[in-house]
């Protein structure tokens, strides 16, 4: 269901020639003018309002200053000879000033380059494959086997993505073998192709964050990665789990945090999921869900406070910001691991899920919006308010226009309601959420890394301009809901052996009711 609202259509100028006896009157133009331009030229004002003020008072300053006498100069020159005790207490305390300033302001991140795992295509499972395999299996009975092929139908997944190999067993072989043979597939896959693009070497990374929700095993994710390249024996490394889809985001946070402490580093972010064991054999609908729509996939994220890195990066990290609504109940329980009535473990989805999303998205952009928006939106946003208290509680708030903050909008791929109700709350544009929906279609819910997916159809696209700034929003378990903002440092280009790389030319694709075009013709 889109959610773009199209512009105003300029209606047709009143006729140039009026009836005898008619008042001649100037058209509506609340009615005729295009209020989106209108918008924009409030947006352009206030943003450069600053400059629109000073500019006037340096033409006054400098018109003064050519005015001024030589004698004036030299009395000043003299005046200064005559204070230089003063002068040089005041150059020590701005020099200190300076120093500190310099020493204890934030380090710039940078993202070197990042790198999404593209399982092979024997992996690949097609919608009449998974109907059949679920049948042949024989754990579910004829209500289950209806519920998933009516949510994989409207899901917006294509026929490409893509299940681990236990799954193309008949019947299924999950366990802790192949478990960690998927774990190591995606993360060594997708951490080759890293290393070998970027040419770091693995002993010259310092910080290691792993995150993967329902697979834990010991050793450690992590400590499987650092066994396998043979990381340094005092690498900070840190194995996130159970934190949901969102957990992407909470490690790049927790990167940049130790990047701020520990200088000329490197910190490589792993984001995966592990289907094997987490797949659900029982017959409880809000469990069969994830089923439908969760596919293998993971991505490999090199970040660096290095200076010399700038050069060479894609992106520069502006903001993270995270909020946590695990406080209440509902929001606590509505995705939930647990055993069904059988003792057969899934994660369940509340019918709650959507409402509560919104909730924590509505207390996230409340405190990333003033980090972003531009001042008029600012002012706009606050006027609303106080509209609201003061004048008329049924005034509706306003919501602010995100495009002017951001060009670029990677929304986690959780599925086709939740991008349906971002795009249509922030009202974005089909182009905005294409990335999503293609990511969706192409590679299902990859979960943690899904909006790394979403980042690199951008690219392949060669839509990523100097400074664009991109916004990656996660949900996840707990609940939370989380965003990144990024600006690009030069026009990007997609790396080499990309996710997209030999399917980029057949996207978008058109999806009609969560079904690929195509599928409507069949």
């Amino acid at each position: 269901m889109p959610g773009a609202v199209a512009g105003n259509v300029m209606p047709a100028w009143p006729a140039a020639a009026e009836a005898p006896g008619q008042n001649r009157r100037l058209p509506d133009f609340l009615q005729s003018v295009n209020l989106k331009y209108v918008k924009l030229g409030y947006h352009y004002l206030i943003t450069h309002l600053l400059t629109l003020l000073v500019l006037p008072l340096m033409v006054v300053i400098l018109v003064e200053a050519s005015r001024t006498d030589p004698q004036d100069l030299r009395k000043l020159w003299n005046h200064l000879q005559f204070n230089l005790v003063s002068i040089l207490v005041c150059s020590a305390v701005l020099v200190f000033g300076i120093t500190v300033y310099i020493m204890t302001r934030p380090r710039a991140v940078y993202l070197v380059d990042y790198a999404c795992y593209r399982p092979p295509d024997r992996l690949q499972v097609r919608y009449s494959q998974f109907m059949e395999h679920s049948r042949l299996c024989g754990n579910f009975n004829e209500s289950a086997l209806e519920f998933q092929r009516k949510i994989l139908e409207r899901s917006g997944l294509g026929e490409e993505t893509y299940v681990p190999d236990a799954m193309h067993y008949l019947p299924p072989r999950p366990s802790m073998a192949a478990a960690r043979d998927e774990a190591e597939q995606v993360m060594f896959g997708c951490l080759d192709k890293l290393f070998q693009n970027t040419g770091v070497k693995p002993k010259d990374v310092g910080i290691l964050v792993v995150n993967c929700s329902l697979f834990n095993p010991t050793p450690s994710l992590s400590a499987m990665i650092v066994n396998r390249y043979k990381l340094r024996g005092n690498i900070l490394s840190f194995n996130l789990g159970g934190m949901g889809c969102s957990a992407g985001v909470i490690s790049v946070d927790l990167a940049r945090d130790l990047l701020q402490v520990h200088r000329n580093t490197y910190a490589v972010v792993v984001s995966t999921e592990n289907i094997t064991q987490n797949w659900y054999f029982g017959n409880r609908k809000s469990m069969l869900i994830p089923n439908c729509l969760f596919r293998v996939g993971g991505a490999a994220i090199l970040l660096s406070n290095r200076s010399a890195d700038r050069h060479r990066a894609k992106y520069r990290l502006v903001h993270v910001v995270r909020t946590h609504s695990g406080a209440d109940d509902k929001a606590f329980r509505c995705v939930y691991q647990e055993q069904d009535d059988d003792g057969k473990v899934g994660v369940s989805l509340s019918k709650d899920l959507m409402a509560i999303a919104g909730g924590a998205l509505k207390t996230n952009i409340t405190t990333l919006g003033p980090l972003v928006l531009p001042i008029s939106e600012q002012l706009l946003f606050f006027a609303s308010l106080v509209a609201k208290k003061l004048f008329n509680s049924k005034v509706k708030p306003y919501i602010p226009d995100f495009k002017l903050a951001f060009e670029h909008f990677c929304i986690h791929a959780g599925g086709r309601a939740v991008i349906d109700e971002l795009e249509k709350n922030l009202q974005l544009q089909p182009i905005h959420v294409e990335a999503s929906r293609m990511t969706l279609h192409r590679f299902g819910n990859t979960s943690s890394s899904s909006i790394w997916y979403e980042l690199a159809y951008i690219e392949a696209k060669g839509r990523m301009r100097k400074s664009n700034r991109v916004w990656q929003i996660a949900f996840g378990s707990g609940f939370k809901c989380n965003s990144a903002v990024w600006q690009a440092l030069r026009k990007v280009k997609p790396s080499q052996g990309g996710p997209w790389l030999d399917c980029i030319d057949r996207y978008p694709v058109q999806i009609i009711d969560g079904i690929p075009a195509f599928q409507h013709q069949q």
